[in-house]
């Protein structure tokens, strides 16, 4: 480890820094519509974005700087079970490609912004849709605070900020100073900013994980040499817990955990609302059809990227070191390894791909705010241009959130809080999914699934504990009645589901009112913009008035 600050790569990060700064400003007139304070342009880009756009919009969204630090971090920590992100994010593209196409038709076509204007839309319940709004804030809160931890780890590893200061404002002005910059390019700019510095953050990242995957193996001995050092590593008994530390294959009665959190994890993902913002804002059926069968490009990355777990287990990085953040494994391998110029590359890399994420996040979850609890709660007759200015405000309200989460509490709270959110998230699956094919659900029994599911994952959640963690400390726990260990978040959905049948068939029995459902058959199959006609969620058919959007 080096001592002090790394100057070239501090350089090289900053000059980064500044220019997808510049793009984030710049991006306010990137196509910029004459009804600027319509919440279509504001939080959506205006619904203009083509595939390529849309594709590494989506790709900046979903693989943010957490992913880059994280997944090899859990492979650096406890071997492959922490490679279950690889088969979840090639196992959900299928899945989606069944329902995203026909959330973009119907949202398109109605004018819907987050995915509970559809609910309120298809089940006619604004007690549904506001649940589901509720739960999408409150698990991309600490998902937004997750980016910040990225960004963190960087200014750790290359002296600037953190450690053991006593002063707190020096200690966190860096981060304090990049938080300032994305609030005040995403208020300006919406969407168009990360749809915009996703081009840069991308291409860093492909390229550095290029080089890393040449490079750091011809400087370690080779892979074989790297898995030797690993598979020693993982036998070495932990004295706190008496167990190993990991190993190169999850053991037998670890493997049903590891698939059920792979399976779990993959419907959750494109539930959360920064998915479904990225979504909303293709300009066609097909742009999102394309990007269901090119995004698993990124999945090859991640399947890269988790090798680095390895790599800094096989250079001794943080060995010996009592209490070592895994979280700076990576950061600290790159510097370890590559000249500063490089080390500079791969820092402002992580650093950007928290910026783009957390300001998608902070923009769909102040939408969800502004359509499904400010404008149905307290202002039915809100006009797009209030909507856009509390959508403003709300936003750099979740950044400070996320911010004062980061600063004032132990980063495996936000961690752990995160894992909580995959569990909230996937109890909106049968609302969310179900909806889009059918209306035979009855509202108060999706709502009461919801509640059902929502206390009891968070329940057995809260269950869970390690020695460093405390509650909260990991997502699977025994299946009531197997004793196998599984993702509890999958067995709340189980729950969730099987209740939602159940007061369906009790509520159609006693024919308590269904509501109204806005949507048509026809609305699930618009195919282009050309065909859509949006308009403010419950009024189908009417146009908002904005400009043909431009081509990707």
């Amino acid at each position: 480890m080096k001592d002090g600050v790394n100057g070239v790569a501090l350089g090289v990060c900053i000059f980064f820094f500044v220019a997808v700064t510049v793009l984030g400003f710049l991006a306010a007139r990137w196509r910029r519509a004459e009804n600027a304070l319509h919440l279509d342009e504001w939080g959506l880009g205006g619904r203009s974005f083509g595939t390529w756009i849309t594709w590494f919009l989506l790709g900046g969204d979903l693989y943010t700087a957490y992913t880059f630090v994280a997944v090899p971090a859990a492979i650096y920590g406890a071997g492959a079970s922490g490679f279950f992100a690889v088969p979840y994010t090639i196992i959900v593209y299928p899945l989606v490609f069944l329902f995203l196409p026909r959330l973009w038709s119907v949202s398109h076509r109605h004018g819907y912004v987050t995915s509970s204007d559809f609910i309120r839309g298809r089940f006619g319940s604004k007690s549904l849709s506001v649940a589901m709004a509720l739960t999408g804030i409150v698990a991309t809160m600490p998902y937004i605070a997750l980016q910040l931890v990225g960004i963190q780890a960087v200014l750790d590893v290359m002296g600037v900020g953190g450690g053991d200061s006593a002063n707190w404002f020096l200690k966190d002005l860096p981060l304090l100073i990049a938080f300032g910059v994305l609030a005040a390019y995403t208020y300006s700019s919406g969407l168009r900013a990360p749809a915009l510095i996703a081009f840069v953050k991308d291409a860093l990242i492909y390229i550095v994980i290029v080089v890393a995957i040449i490079y750091i193996p011809y400087k370690l001995g080779g892979f074989g040499h790297i898995f030797d050092k690993a598979d020693a590593a993982y036998q070495v008994t932990n004295p706190a817990t008496g167990k190993h530390r990991g190993a190169l294959v999850p053991a037998p009665q670890a493997q049903w955990a590891y698939a059920t959190l792979a399976l779990g994890s993959a419907m959750a993902l494109f539930l959360y609302p920064h998915s479904v913002t990225a979504v909303l804002s293709g300009r066609s059926r097909n742009t999102i059809r394309r990007n269901t069968t090119i995004l698993p490009l990124y999945s090859l990355m991640l399947g890269l990227l988790a090798m680095l777990g390895f790599m800094a287990i096989a250079d001794g990085v943080g060995k010996g070191v009592k209490g070592y953040n895994a979280q700076l494994a990576i950061p600290q391998l790159f510097e370890n390894l590559f000249p500063s110029w490089f080390t500079g590359v791969a820092f402002a890399a992580i650093a950007i791909g928290a910026l783009v994420p957390a300001a998608i996040m902070s923009i769909a979850a102040a939408n969800l705010f502004t359509r499904n609890i400010y404008k149905d709660l307290f202002k039915p007759d809100a006009t797009p241009e209030q909507e856009t200015r509390v959508s403003k405000a709300v936003s750099l309200v979740v950044k400070v959130g996320a911010l004062v989460f980061v600063l004032s509490m132990d980063k495996t709270v936000a961690i752990n809080f995160q894992l909580l959110g995959g569990i909230w998230i996937l109890q909106t699956v049968p609302a969310v999914v179900g909806g889009l094919f059918t209306r035979w659900f009855h509202r108060w029994a999706l709502l009461g699934g919801w509640a059902a599911g929502m206390a009891y994952g968070t329940w057995k959640a809260y269950q869970q504990s390690s020695p460093t963690q405390g509650h909260f400390g990991g997502s699977s726990a025994d299946i009531p009645g197997l004793g196998r260990l599984g993702y509890i978040g999958l067995t709340a959905f189980v729950l969730n589901i099987g209740l939602a049948v159940v007061l369906t068939l009790v509520l159609k029995a006693v024919k308590a009112p269904e509501g109204v459902d806005e949507t048509s058959a026809a609305d699930y199959t618009v195919e282009s913009e050309e065909t859509a006609v949006g308009g403010a969620a419950g009024e189908p058919g009417v146009s908002p008035g904005l400009p043909e959007p431009a081509g990707a």
